[in-house]
């Protein structure tokens, strides 16, 4: 009897010592991604960024993205088929989504694809107009932009109950051939002599150079074992074929993200759009409708390339990561706040209220102290740098440059308010992109940036920046 106690006892110490053991083991560290997707096509009668919806067609323009779960707190990138969403339009939109997620905004980046026959989205602004008793609010009439946001709101909710494990990460590079092309003319004097605007007539500015773009279209993807989850791919172009038709499209990045998701439907497409401020179709698009699907195809074939020279690695938790430097950009000189209000409220400000309305809340928000957070996304080698504004392409190259031994992706057209971001340089060059017109940062923008790319690019896998450039989250 005495040996059976014995016997017992010792197993249950055993059995208290393997529970112990298995309890103080740190738990597997996944990744966890979901996915999610809404429709964001205006209704007939609402406003897009230049014209009223008098129709809709069989193609949609999509809000989607996805929520990265780790042990952080979690990451949603979202990417949206309107012209831009600004200054209060932006946070709202990375509050909402951060809320639905379980995360806070500063982990979030909302992006546009900047198509033109679609809807803009700035609540600032809006506010503004309100405020001055303007009753022509047209892009800024933000109801169905707040309808949207909601169901993006309710799809990231959703989403979150059927994430999937996400066991690898791929990175893949495809050549996109005969897209892009950069829209400054230069003269023999240095300066901008014409503009090949996206839908290029002249024979002549068809016949010049590509000129500086960045080829290749990268693509992040997520899988679950050899079951694809997402593919994120990143290409720096305007994407207008043609436009002011009155009808919402997605364009030919939109066409091409849908031919690649009838190829591979197992994945949710999310594309970005690159540092494509000073980049169009101009030399390969002289507006002839036919045009946007050869573009669409020729898109699509490089983001087909990019999926089949796709490279697979392991992931975990520790290969995920999140940083942010926050950045005060500095404010056009132009920019003069009772000029904006003047030209506001004139009798006759129709369109003009369109480019001053945004120009004027973020004029304000500068003035406020206000910041951008510039983000960037760590997955194993991969960097993925999410950026305000049209930025130009050589924002975009010189990242990929500052670090060759790593695989270096770049978002734009994330906060609207600044409009065009030119290099130092090109602000003494004329031209559209960095007019007054155009542009709301003075050309000091240039260091400001390449200084918070360099600190997040520089910053070791495992590191922590600087406390003045944010924190590894």
């Amino acid at each position: 009897m005495k040996k059976r106690r014995r016997s017992i006892v010792f197993l249950t110490m055993v059995n208290i010592f393997l529970a112990i053991g298995f309890a103080s083991a740190e738990p597997p560290t996944v990744v966890r991604v979901a996915t999610f997707d809404v429709d964001a096509t205006p209704p007939v009668g609402s406003e897009m960024a230049y014209d009223p919806v008098k129709r809709v067609d069989e193609l949609t323009l999509r809000c989607r993205g996805v929520v990265l779960l780790s042990n952080a707190k979690p990451i949603v990138l979202c990417a949206v088929d309107w012209i831009g969403i600004g200054n209060g339009g932006n946070d709202a939109f990375r509050e909402a989504l951060a809320g639905a997620a379980g995360t806070t905004p500063d982990r979030v980046a909302v992006h546009t694809l900047h198509q033109h026959d679609a809807p803009g989205c700035d609540f600032e602004a809006e506010q503004i107009l309100r405020d001055l008793s303007v009753q022509n609010l047209g892009r800024y009439e933000d109801a169905f932009q707040r309808q949207v946001l909601q169901r993006a709101v309710d799809a990231v909710t959703n989403s979150l109950a059927t994430a999937q494990t996400a066991t690898h990460y791929g990175w893949g590079v495809g050549e996109v051939q005969k897209v892009a092309s950069n829209r400054r003319m230069m003269g023999d004097d240095g300066k901008v002599s014409a503009t090949r605007w996206t839908a290029t007539k002249d024979p002549a500015l068809q016949a010049a150079p590509e000129g500086t773009i960045d080829p290749n279209l990268n693509m992040l993807s997520f899988w679950n074992n050899d079951q694809p989850i997402a593919a994120l791919s990143y290409y720096a172009c305007h994407p207008q074929s043609y436009y002011r038709m009155g009808i919402p499209s997605p364009d030919f990045p939109g066409i091409a993200r849908f031919i690649r998701g009838q190829a591979v439907p197992a994945a949710l497409h999310v594309h970005f759009n690159g540092a494509g401020g000073n980049i169009g179709a101009g030399k390969y698009n002289d507006g002839a409708k036919e045009n946007r699907m050869v573009l669409a195809t020729r898109l699509a074939d490089g983001m087909r390339r990019a999926w089949e020279t796709t490279t697979k690695r392991a992931l975990t938790a520790d290969d995920l990561g999140w940083q942010t430097v926050p950045v005060n950009l500095p404010v056009a000189e132009h920019l003069n706040e009772e000029q904006l209000i003047e030209s506001l409220t004139a009798d006759n400000a129709g369109t003009a209220s369109v480019g001053a309305a945004r120009k004027l809340a973020w004029l304000r928000r500068c003035q406020a102290g206000h910041t951008i957070n510039i983000g960037c996304l760590r997955v194993g080698d991969v960097r993925v740098l999410h950026m305000p504004g049209e930025l130009f392409v050589e924002y975009q190259l010189a990242a990929k440059a500052m670090r060759p031994d790593l695989h270096v992706a770049m978002a734009a057209y994330g906060d609207y308010g600044p409009g065009y971001i030119g290099t130092e340089v090109a602000y003494g060059e004329g031209g559209y992109e960095t007019s007054p017109q155009a542009s709301s940062v003075a050309p000091e923008v240039e260091k400001v940036l390449i200084n918070a790319v360099q600190q997040l690019l520089e910053a070791g896998q495992n590191s922590r920046v600087s406390p003045t450039a944010g924190t590894e989250k």
